[in-house]
This record gives C-alpha cells, sequence and structure tokens, in this order.
C-alpha cells in the first residue's frame, strides 16, 4: 500500500542532501513525499520530484572567525525556538486535511518530532551526524572540551516548552532528543562512535549520494593530481584560510579547487595561481571522483561523500561536532587531523603530501569503501521505513 511520508529539515546542505537519495527511492516505489524545508534548499528538494512544502525559516548569518562565542550560541539557541513557534501552526495546518502517514524529521528538529505528535502519526529521525542513544551521546564526547554558557540553553528550552505547551505536544531540546523508534543514519556503523551499542531501532545506511554523484565536472588538466578544498555551506566564511591555501599550493605541483562559499568574495583573496579554479560553491562529489586529497572541515556529509569515493582526509575542523568526526577520521586511519588554530601553509602542504602518499590510508579507505558499499543506501532505508509502517 502507497504511504505518504512527510520530511521537515533544516535548510542545510549537511542535513538535506543524505536525505534526497532516500525520496527519490519513494518516490520510485510510488509513495507520496512531502518535504518541508526553508528556501535555500528548495531547489534541491524540488529535483527530487518531492512535494516541497517551503518554510520561512533561514539560519542566521554568523561573522568570519566567531568561533563558538556567547553572541553565535545566543543567535543559534534564539533561532531554534523561534523557528519552531513560527514553522510549526504552518506545518500542522498545511497537513490538517491530508495528514501523511509518517513524519521523517532531521534530528536537530524539534518542530518534525512535534509534527508527528500533533498529527498523531508515526516519528522516524533522520540522523546526518553521529547518532546518539540513552547511555551514549555525542554532546557527552565534545561538551568537556567547549566552555559554553549555560544560558542561552536554558532559555531555548523554556521558549520551546513554552510552544509544547501551548500544542499540547512534549517539548524537545534538539541537543538531548531521545532516539524514535525508527532511526535512519547516513553512515555506516563502524564509523559511529561506540557503534557496537546501537540496537534494532538504529539502521546505518551509510553514505547516500543519490543524483549529486550524476553530476558532470572535469578538472582543468587530468595528469596534474587534483586537491580538493573545501569548508562546507555553514563556517566557510574564512577569507584567511584560503589565502593560506594560495599560499601553501602556488608553486606546487597540486591541481587545486577551492569552494569559498558565498560569504568570501574571490577579489579579497588577492591573485589567484593558475593551478586553482576557485568558485562559491563546485559539485562535491564530482569533484572527489577526480580528486587525490580532500582538504576539509569534516562535515559529517562531506567526510562520508569522501569516504564513499575513496579520498583521504586532510581535516580542519571549524567546530566541535566537526572536530569529533576529524578525531575519528584519524582513530580509523582515514586521514589526518589537523588543529585549526596553529595552522600554517607548511603544515597544510606537508600534511596534503603526506596523506596522499601513505599506502595505509589508501588501504583502510578501500575497507571503509567496501563497508559503505553493504549498508545498503537508500534501498535500505526505503524498506525500513515501509517496514515499520505495514
Amino acid at each position: 500500500m502507497k504511504k505518504h511520508f512527510a520530511f521537515v529539515s533544516m535548510p542545510a546542505a549537511g542535513h538535506v542532501n543524505p536525505t534526497l537519495p532516500l525520496v527519490e527511492e519513494l518516490l520510485r516505489r510510488g509513495h507520496r513525499v512531502s518535504y518541508a524545508v526553508g528556501r535555500d534548499m528548495v531547489p534541491a528538494v524540488a529535483a527530487t520530484g518531492a512535494d516541497v512544502v517551503p518554510l520561512p525559516t533561514e539560519i542566521p548569518p554568523m561573522p568570519p572567525n566567531a568561533g563558538f562565542s556567547p553572541q553565535r550560541i545566543e543567535t543559534m539557541m534564539r533561532f531554534f525556538a523561534d523557528d519552531l513557534r513560527t514553522c510549526l501552526p504552518l506545518l500542522r495546518q498545511h497537513f490538517r486535511d491530508a495528514a501523511p502517514d509518517a513524519v521523517c524529521f532531521d534530528v536537530m528538529t524539534v518542530l518534525g518530532r512535534m509534527l508527528a505528535e500533533l498529527l498523531a502519526v508515526p516519528e522516524i529521525a533522520l540522523v546526518p551526524s553521529f547518532a546518539s542513544h540513552e547511555q551514549f551521546s555525542l554532546r557527552d564526547v565534545i561538551a568537556p572540551r567547549m566552555h559554553l554558557p549555560t544560558e542561552p540553553f536554558t532559555a531555548m528550552a523554556e521558549r520551546i516548552q513554552q510552544v509544547a505547551d501551548e500544542f499540547g505536544v512534549r517539548a524537545d531540546n534538539p541537543f538531548t532528543a531521545r532516539p524514535a523508534a525508527l532511526n535512519l543514519v547516513f553512515l555506516p556503523r563502524e564509523f559511529q562512535l561506540a557503534g557496537d551499542t546501537f540496537d534494532e531501532r538504529f539502521r546505518f545506511l551509510g553514505p547516500l549520494l543519490g543524483q549529486r554523484a550524476d553530476q558532470h565536472w572535469q578538472p582543468r588538466d587530468p595528469h596534474a593530481p587534483l586537491l580538493l578544498v573545501s569548508l562546507g555551506t555553514a563556517f566557510n566564511n574564512r577569507p584567511d584560510f584560503y589565502r593560506m591555501c594560495l599560499a601553501a599550493f602556488a608553486d606546487e605541483p597540486w591541481q587545486v579547487a577551492m569552494s569559498i562559499g558565498r560569504a568570501v568574495d574571490v577579489a579579497e583573496l588577492g591573485p589567484i595561481p593558475d593551478n586553482f579554479e576557485v568558485a562559491a560553491s563546485l559539485p562535491q562529489p564530482a569533484v572527489l571522483r577526480h580528486a587525490t586529497a580532500f582538504l576539509s572541515h569534516t562535515g559529517m556529509n562531506s567526510t562520508m561523500e569522501s569516504l564513499a569515493l575513496g579520498v583521504p582526509l586532510i581535516a580542519v575542523p571549524q567546530m566541535p561536532e566537526q572536530a569529533a568526526n576529524a578525531a575519528r577520521v584519524a582513530e580509523l586511519g582515514l586521514g589526518r587531523h589537523l588543529d585549526p588554530d596553529t595552522l600554517t601553509a607548511d603544515q597544510l602542504r606537508a600534511a596534503v603530501a603526506d596523506v596522499a602518499a601513505d599506502a595505509g590510508i589508501r588501504a583502510n579507505l578501500e575497507r571503509m569503501r567496501r563497508v559503505i558499499g553493504e549498508c545498503g543506501g537508500a534501498v535500505a532505508g526505503a524498506d525500513a521505513l515501509e517496514a515499520h509502517l505495514s
């Protein structure tokens, strides 16, 4: 029997992109998918053929080099609470007369979980990063390294509780949410921290690339080794880092494809060496198919795409969750973890050369590719959803 699935996600590439192949597979099987997301990711969702439910959600911009400052934390906590208050009544109204059979929600969106309770339908968590359960939490892993003020988190929880009380549902916290009855995790169990402690509620699907893997991109010089450089789409306002990359590889044999995001103007970087291609964005999986190494922030989506395509990582994380990913990459021998606070052009150049030439890393990558190939991907995810609702 064909079902109607509602997807709800943050409008961030690292959260939406892993879900799109699953949406494509559900549509291929004849199911209906309504996808609620902010405007930045509407084109990507619409390309799958899903019914788009546009939301006014916009992740607030941040200044360069802000780190996890109290101002940044306060801004993000206010965003989570305010977005919930704005969007929950919109989605309740949208689905009032045609409720879905289930709500599949990004694990960071309390909006989706509350919507499922309002509509009295099953909830399925979509997990694009390390999963958590009752005995393990990524927050417990990264919190000791961070000195975070408690006031913004307390204020966010109070405002979420107010919304929950207004709508008569349970309040949830995006950082401490309980597992759903079914949790679809977009990484292999072997990469998951404490992976052997997760029970049958968790399905580790591995990376899902979908149509993005078929995008076209060709290197300018097919004979030169290619280095991809990217800090992702969220914490990428780092002109200082991009200038360091220009200095590190200008006179090297590397061909460099560097994505700088939309917050940085290429003109402010100075002269661009002939061996560099610099763009606001690049079709990352297509570039990785040609890459010898990936100098990355190690957001989980980028990390998984790199591992799926067998490209070693040189990690320069920009926030604590990315640092946890980078540490796992280094622990499993899949690349190198650099300290972004003490980084120099010479260290960058040496690390990229070492990782690219490391036979042990290549062997570990090949083993991880085999593991990923056995995860089942979008097909396994759709099977799990159908079985859960049957």
